[in-house]
């Protein structure tokens, strides 16, 4: 590590009146030149900056700066959005767990209850379960709407009343993540297993990885061995998405190659988008290997330059038993590339959907430098279908509504998971696959 980036990711404990100005200006610069919806950044937006503006160069700790930054950020109300130090030491419950919760009434007033909890990840190896109900962390109460946060590198503390009504202490190890990951302490990426009836069982937490080599591998690998199925339900709750592994999902769902969709500055939309559209490159099939990513990079990298949509299509993996006969399981949690699926499933008419609405998360997002370590996170683009629907802040709602009950998570039951094997059974029963 060189000086100025070992510089760059210590976290300043605190920031001259200027600097946090120059940082403020920059975000500023930066959402004006590439943040993906223009028309947001409007009257109500210049006044939102102007209310803040005082609190953010009045911050006395970098702390309280990006506390400040981040409520000015919220005004715009939109996903993919966020301001953080390179060194930064804390981080959501959601990535350094791998665990999902709602806020709910307990008797123990309002409180976090956990609903997805990733096998393999940092909460599930703590001995979490869903349906535990958070008291607090560090020794230190939480009440909802205080989200929780933890310290990468370090164990913490966490108080929670278990299933058996116990509270107990659980001590959460979490570690930092290496290179390009989103979890500190990855979960298991990919479950499956045979149910009774010929019905197969897949489940993906999530999609790391830019391309998703690995995910699409294991997802691949899976389904082969479920053996003879001729239906499959797939759980994607609790999945926040990813990169491009969610095609390997989608591409299961169909035997030929389907346009999916794509990501678009709105500055860029036309009126003739509609006849423009078949003309985008298109990207339909992930390598077997990271070794033959360079191909991808002679192959897209002139459109990625040049900032040129390109559309995702369904890889043409042939026909599979359980298609035409596939459910898919999702919750409140459940956005972005997973919500991707679950769009280009209901587009085609590809699957039934049981569970919540989805999260109404759907952007295309990066991360720029914006001065003294700190990182500004901003959607670029938005994600349209192939058929033209814009899904942000639009949630997904399913076929069949059932809510998750952290009472029933608690006996030992999954309702959403029950119902999910009912309608495989019951509906699928003498529909032909395909």
């Amino acid at each position: 590590m060189t000086m100025s980036s070992a510089a760059e990711a210590m976290m300043p404990v605190q920031l001259e009146a200027k600097e946090r100005r120059a940082v403020l200006e920059n975000v500023l610069a930066a959402l004006q030149k590439r943040f993906y919806s223009p028309e947001k950044l409007n009257g109500d937006w210049h006044s939102a900056v102007e209310k803040h503006r005082n609190c953010i160069e009045a911050a006395s700790t970098a702390d309280d700066f990006e506390k400040a930054m981040g409520d000015l950020l919220a005004e715009l109300q939109t996903s993919h959005l966020g301001f953080f130090h390179a060194g930064a030491r804390r981080a959501s419950s959601k990535a350094a767990l791998s665990a999902t919760y709602l806020a709910d009434e307990t008797e123990f007033g309002k409180r976090w209850v956990f609903q997805d909890v990733h096998p393999g990840g940092a909460a599930a190896n703590a001995g979490i379960q869903a349906g535990d109900i958070l008291l607090g962390v560090n020794g230190e109460d939480l009440i909802p709407p205080e989200h929780p946060t933890f310290s990468m590198g370090e164990q913490t503390v966490i108080e929670v009343v278990d299933g058996q009504g116990q509270r107990v202490s659980r001590t959460v190890d979490v570690g930092r993540p290496k290179g390009k990951k989103l979890h500190f302490v990855e979960p298991r990426l990919v479950d499956a297993r045979p149910l009774e009836g010929g019905i197969g069982y897949l489940r993906v937490a999530m999609f790391p990885g830019m391309v998703g080599v690995e995910v699409a591998n294991e997802i691949s690998n899976a389904i082969a061995a479920l053996g003879e199925i001729n239906r499959l339900i797939i759980d994607l709750r609790g999945n926040t998405g990813g990169g491009l592994g969610a095609l390997r999902v989608m591409s299961l769902l169909t035997p030929g190659q389907i346009p999916v969709g794509f990501a678009l500055d709105r500055r860029r939309v036309t009126k003739n988008l509609e006849i423009k559209k078949s003309g985008f490159p298109r990207f339909g099939r992930i390598p077997s290997s990271p070794k033959r990513l360079w191909l991808l990079a002679l192959q897209f990298g002139p459109s990625m330059i040049a900032k040129k949509p390109i559309v995702l299509q369904t890889e043409g993996l042939g026909k599979q038993s359980f298609q035409g006969r596939v459910i898919l399981l999702v919750d409140r949690h459940t956005a972005s590339a997973a919500e991707m699926i679950v769009a280009f499933a209901r587009e085609n008419g590809l699957a039934t959907i049981v569970g919540e609405r989805t999260a109404g998360r759907l952007l295309s997002a990066t991360s720029v430098k914006v001065g003294n370590g700190f990182r500004l996170a901003l959607p670029t683009g938005a994600y349209y279908t192939w058929k033209g629907s814009v899904l942000e802040g639009t949630p997904i709602e399913p076929d069949h509504q059932i809510d998750f009950d952290w009472r029933e998570s608690r006996a030992g039951r999954d309702p959403q998971l029950e119902r999910a094997v009912q309608l495989a059974k019951n509906e699928f029963r003498s529909k032909p696959a395909g």
